[in-house]
């Protein structure tokens, strides 16, 4: 079974950056797709960002697109999400999760996703 450590969230200012890693044990992660996911208080959880464990295309919200950047590292076994130009309505508790790569290609479809870690805080604020 794979189990999830996230971490690098934390308080920046707007227009900083931050780095999320999610590290794996229990089971490679090249049988996965990896999203991230974020939960702001009083709102739904959204998908984020996901990155296929085939090929490595990588999908972005919107709301993310230009900014944030998903990556990794199957030797590693981290997936990391790069967040630049970071803005007050990007506060949320991210979360990664994991995605058989049976299903092909990376979606942000919550319920497809059956692993999940525990979640990192990322507050902007000045």
């Amino acid at each position: 079974q794979l189990q999830f450590v996230a971490s690098g969230g934390g308080l920046v200012q707007p227009g900083g950056s931050l780095r999320l890693s999610c590290a794996a044990s229990g089971s490679s992660l090249d049988a996965y797709s990896i999203g991230w996911f974020r939960q702001a208080p009083g709102k739904e959880r959204e998908g984020v960002s996901c990155i296929s464990s085939s090929d490595g295309f990588a999908y972005y919200a919107d709301s993310v697109k230009g900014r944030f950047t998903i990556s990794r590292d199957n030797v590693k076994n981290t997936v990391y999400l790069q967040m630049n130009s970071l803005k007050p309505e990007d506060i949320a508790v991210y979360y990664c999760a994991a995605r058989s790569r049976v299903f092909g290609r990376c979606v942000l479809t919550e319920k497809q996703y059956i692993y999940w870690g525990q979640g990192t805080q990322v507050t902007v604020s000045s």
